[in-house]
């Protein structure tokens, strides 16, 4: 029986326990308790900073919080955004967690918050999978550091959210695992390769949660479920003990409803605990390059980028027009060249440092055929093999050049990010993965529909915001994505508190 089987009866077995805990959680509290702290719907709508808050002052149970949180991943299990969800394990830890501050132990600044875990990190007390069947048993000895920093910060692991096989697509259609749908329509894709994480904060299952980035899966996401993403500087965040792709591009990182709750996310990983005042927008540059980025775009994700920068334009930002000539001819020379290279070595050594006990042909052999045909492509007679000359250019000369280009570019316009819609077209339907889809009459990819605007940032290693810029008419999500210069994270996370206090938030998805 898969683990998805098994997930959703841990959560039918743990439904009886959530109503207890509702039920108890409400016949101890006072009246004046209750008028004070906010119903189960207003607790789904909380950000995680205000929970912590709460949960620290003890106006808030975590054992209460997390219950409302779980009974919100079962309302929503059909969006399928978990591959692995233990209702009573993690109701035990909320309670401990209890425990601790009745004692008046210290407190994390994630004190009691449960939050999601992409299945490609190490977690000692869960599988990871990184939704392929060889996999399905795997359980590391210990976590990621990135998953032990947010624990020791006092949060607590909800669970192991569904992706695109090995992180290998935009999708999030896993077909060993189950597809994942978009909160805003259950009919369209959530985007790929952290598609359970992104489902699961744009349900309110969450207020914050982990996903990871090799070329665009944290903001992919993001941007089609309406929610904040946040891709740092490649390296500021461990990616030791995540199933790789390639060391030169992977990187973990937040999807949140909110802002500050990235900024909380970055603080409790690096310990950088500096005030993060917001920025005045007045006078603020942001670059604009049209000929790559704004080019074939759908006709509503033009309509709302265009809307949201004109808020910007009459917020004081200042737009600056300008090209990147040799862009389009460094990704081609760099992206996927690397990711096809690194991809066999890489995951040879994941599978061979945490003792899986799985070797990368066994892998391969049980993967998925969508994922395998793609990864056996990169391999010796391949389509896409990479030679070790083609490569080692590629590392030592073009992506240096890629480097440069962009430093000339911050420097040479004064511009604090780059600005363009996250991708080319809202999320497609289900199903249309293998297919070409249409984008003002033209046929492409539909990777290469969700690639072409995020993968320049992730090559060259930059920090990268997406944020909610409004809605089709259909009612589907539409974001921007600013890239900051390399190093500029905490700048970049304050110029997001100004910036998403001008695009404000989407509304939820129908029925919350």
């Amino acid at each position: 029986m898969s683990d998805s089987r098994i997930s959703r009866r841990n959560v039918l077995a743990g439904t009886g326990s959530m109503a207890a805990a509702l039920l108890f959680g409400r016949s101890t509290r006072a009246s004046a308790d209750s008028i004070s702290r906010p119903s189960d719907t207003g607790l789904l709508e909380l950000a995680a900073a205000e929970a912590v808050r709460l949960m620290k002052s003890g106006e808030l149970d975590a054992e209460h919080y997390a219950s409302v949180l779980l009974a919100r991943c079962q309302a929503g299990a059909s969006l399928n955004a978990f591959i692995t969800l233990r209702p009573d394990s993690v109701l035990e830890a909320a309670r401990d967690c209890d425990l601790r501050r009745r004692r008046g132990a210290r407190l994390g600044m994630l004190h009691g918050l449960p939050i999601p875990i992409k299945d490609s990190l190490n977690t000692a007390n869960y599988p990871t999978t990184a939704g392929t069947p060889a996999l399905r048993h795997f359980q590391p000895q210990e976590d990621a550091p990135l998953v032990h920093a947010l624990t020791s910060a006092g949060a607590i692991v909800l669970g192991k959210t569904n992706l695109h096989e090995l992180s290998y697509g935009y999708t999030s259609n896993n077909h060993a695992y189950g597809t994942v749908h978009n909160p805003y329509d259950p009919t369209r894709i959530p985007g790929g390769s952290s598609g359970g994480t992104g489902a699961a904060i744009g349900y309110r299952m969450a207020p914050l949660g982990v996903a990871e980035d090799t070329e665009g899966s944290i903001r992919v996401p993001a941007a089609l479920c309406g929610v904040a993403g946040f891709r740092p500087t490649t390296g500021r965040y461990s990616t030791v003990g995540a199933v790789p792709i390639t060391p030169l591009f992977d990187q973990a990182g937040p999807h949140a409803r909110t802002v500050p709750d990235l900024l909380l996310f970055d603080s409790a990983v690096t310990g950088a605990h500096s005030p993060a005042p917001m920025t005045v927008l007045r006078g603020v540059k942001l670059g604009v390059v049209r000929s790559y980025w704004y080019a074939d775009l759908d006709p509503e994700t033009e309509r709302v980028t265009t809307l949201a920068l004109e808020k910007l334009r009459r917020a004081g930002v200042e737009l600056v027009e300008g090209e990147l000539p040799d862009l389009p001819h460094l990704i081609s020379l760099t992206t996927d060249l690397i990711q096809n290279h690194d991809v066999r070595p890489s995951l040879t050594r994941y599978l061979a440092q945490y003792r899986t006990g799985v070797s990368f042909e066994a892998l391969l052999a049980q993967a998925s055929p969508d994922v395998r045909v793609m990864i056996e492509a990169a391999l010796p007679g391949g389509s896409d093999f990479v030679p070790e000359e083609n490569y080692r250019r590629a590392v030592q000369v073009h992506l240096p050049a890629l480097h440069a280009l962009y430093r000339d570019y911050f420097a040479r316009t004064g511009v604090q990010a780059v600005v363009f819609p996250a991708t080319i077209l809202p999320a497609p339907r289900l199903g249309e993965e293998t297919m070409d889809v249409e984008v003002r009459g033209r046929r492409m990819p539909l990777d290469q529909a969700m690639a072409r605007n995020i993968a320049p940032g992730s090559t060259a290693g930059l920090p990268g915001l997406v944020l909610p810029a409004g809605l089709t008419g259909e009612g589907l999500p539409v974001a921007l994505e600013f890239d900051g210069p390399r190093g500029s994270d905490r700048s970049l996370l304050r110029l997001g508190l100004a910036l998403e206090q001008v695009l404000g938030r989407l509304p939820p998805p129908r029925g919350i």
